[in-house]
């Protein structure tokens, strides 16, 4: 039998105004409804509402990944460093990897992912085909040194998440393993009520070469996303890829160089042929990432995407400055292919690889060249997905217009293949006597963010809105006048009725008036209400409030714990 919680003992201490600093719905009410609570930049306490709906969330994902055949273990979160060494990732990850010494000056770091130590771990233990595969997990705090921590929940420095790693013998046996936790995350955002997109997604510093995330529909997620109506594709954009569809530029196809005073920027250029800025030609002046000079070149409407510009510039690449645009003799808002100076490296969007007639800059102050065409006026050195899909693309998959939306990154799946194995020799023999380095999946659930993700989702305009299977309680009790004896018998009676057959009841026995409970009660958000009312109680009812809904009924006494069970067992995950 459950035990009711009683509000004049939580501690959930309400803010009647919003935060100042609280951008999103789910951090706003998150604050509000006093559940968790800043401690610094990114780091939040969880207060026991909060915490309540964390686990809830956590054996969620434990249901799912065991059924999945997952085990769960517990890893330190604090390590040695030199298995990051020996990985190759201790300066490849960045700042936000933090590094420390303990008293015995041995390099450590606060692990914000444990590819490294999950490995080091099977290494000497998973030595023959026979033991695999092995899918391991656990959930953990993790801690990534952000350099602009924000959003609440979303974007913290200390965070809960699961992760998951498999070792396989062969590609078959990983891509089974990576197809049982792709469905698992499915199943985990249906039963935290999340509406969620498993998208293409670019695997990062993770590693590995496929990926996918489910993203979290929201106005205010932080990623943007497109996606097809009509075949389901979807991917983020540091990973969409499509043939951006062109017009051919200006001209009869000869090349020709035009005056264009003080037409620096496609906007300009487009107006003055009056041509669309699809039809023009975007020159990027950059510098890679071993301090030699590009130009990159896309669609005039299309905007160079960062993450693939890192896969082909290496990252550390950057926009060259004004001194070193002079010191390579090209000239802002004018540069173009067609005498591009010696020594500078070409590379074009591949969605312009069959245009023949480009209206770009002609790397000559105030002009351009219309009816430029690769091969014959220039020679291209590479050809490549730069460009950021957006919405009106043609989808890669089935060509209809892709729509676009924003999303969060609720949970991610990749295929790691053997970056960590061979790095780090672990190897198994297989049925032929063979030494072979093991072949690893790694899955990831934002626990924490979960959580915001379903707020996000589930609000109003009084609160946040719970879905049974992750509210902190499922039911609230407000008697209206606790203290008047004939209201707190029918009230210990519901209250005792309720946690018999095993629902979880928050009981609002504050004195307070009722405007002040019905307000704090909708903040909270929990699923369904019990209110006992003077005239109520008078006519032998009671009011049930559906909370989703608003929708309001007056139910017998005698009948409100049969029916409140019945709605509660029956929205339960």
């Amino acid at each position: 039998m459950t035990r009711a919680m009683y509000m004049s003992k939580l501690y959930a201490p309400t803010l009647k105004e919003d935060p100042a600093d609280a951008e999103l719905a789910s951090h706003r009410l998150l604050l509000r409804a006093g559940m968790i609570r800043k401690e610094a930049a990114g780091l939040y306490s969880y207060l026991p509402l909060a915490w309540r709906s964390i686990r809830k969330i956590e054996n969620i994902v434990r249901d799912e990944m065991d059924a999945a055949g997952a085990q769960e273990l517990m890893m330190p979160i604090m390590v040695d460093a030199e298995l990051w060494r020996e990985s190759g990732r201790i300066d490849a990850y960045g700042k936000e990897l933090v590094r420390f010494d303990d008293r015995h000056g041995r390099e450590f770091v606060l692990g914000p992912t444990h590819e490294e130590t999950v490995t080091a771990l099977v290494r000497n233990e998973l030595r023959s085909y026979k033991q695999l595969p092995v899918n391991l997990y656990h959930i953990q705090d993790k801690f990534r040194d952000e350099f602009r921590p924000r959003f609440g929940l979303m974007r913290g420095r200390e965070f809960i998440m699961k992760d998951a790693y498999s070792f396989s013998a062969t590609q078959e046996s990983l891509q089974e393993e990576y197809d049982k936790m792709k469905q698992a995350y499915a199943n985990i955002c249906e039963r935290c009520y999340i509406k969620a997109l498993p998208v293409v997604a670019d695997s990062g510093e993770i590693g590995g070469d496929t990926s996918v995330e489910y993203m979290a529909l929201a106005d205010a997620g932080e990623a943007s996303l497109v996606y097809c109506d009509d075949c389901g594709f979807a991917a983020d954009d540091e990973a969409a890829s499509t043939k951006v569809v062109v017009t051919e530029g200006p001209g009869d196809g000869t090349l020709t160089k035009v005056e264009t005073p003080g037409m620096g920027t496609i906007e300009a250029v487009a107006k003055f042929f009056g041509f669309p800025e699809n039809g023009t030609r975007k020159s990027l002046a950059l510098i890679d990432a071993e301090g030699k000079p590009v130009v990159a070149i896309v669609p005039g409407d299309h905007e160079l995407n960062d993450c693939k510009a890192e896969h082909v510039f290496g990252k550390g690449y950057r926009m060259m400055t004004d001194e070193e645009l002079q010191a390579n003799g090209l000239h802002k808002g004018f540069i173009g292919p067609v005498n591009l100076p010696d020594g500078i490296r070409l590379v074009c969007d591949e969605s312009l690889l069959d245009s023949k007639q480009w209206a770009c800059g002609a790397n000559e102050v105030d002009y351009h060249f219309t009816g430029a065409c690769p091969e014959r006026d220039f020679t291209v050195d590479e050809w490549a997905d730069l460009v950021t899909v957006v919405a009106g693309d043609p989808c890669p998959h089935c060509g209809k217009p892709l729509s676009a939306a924003r999303g969060i990154e609720v949970s991610q799946v990749f295929q790691l293949g053997t970056k960590y194995s061979e790095a780090m020799g672990a190897t198994f023999m297989d049925e032929d006597g063979k030494e072979k380095p093991l072949i690893m999946g790694c899955y990831g659930v934002g626990v924490s963010r979960s959580l915001a993700a379903v707020v996000e989702q589930h609000n109003d305009e009084h609160g946040i809105v719970w879905p049974v299977s992750v509210a902190p309680y499922e039911v609230a009790v407000i008697p209206l006048d606790p203290k008047k004896e004939e209201c707190a018998t029918v009230c210990e009676q519901i209250v005792d009725g309720l946690c018999a057959e095993g629902i979880e009841v928050v009981v609002d026995d504050r004195d307070e008036r009722p405007g002040f409970k019905f307000a704090d009660n909708d903040l909270m958000g929990f699923p369904y209400q019990v209110v006992l009312g003077k005239r109520g109680l008078k006519n032998g009812t009671v009011e049930l409030k559906d909370r989703a809904t608003g929708e309001r009924e007056d139910v017998a006494i005698d009948e409100v714990v049969a029916k409140v069970a019945e709605l509660v067992k029956a929205a339960r995950r």
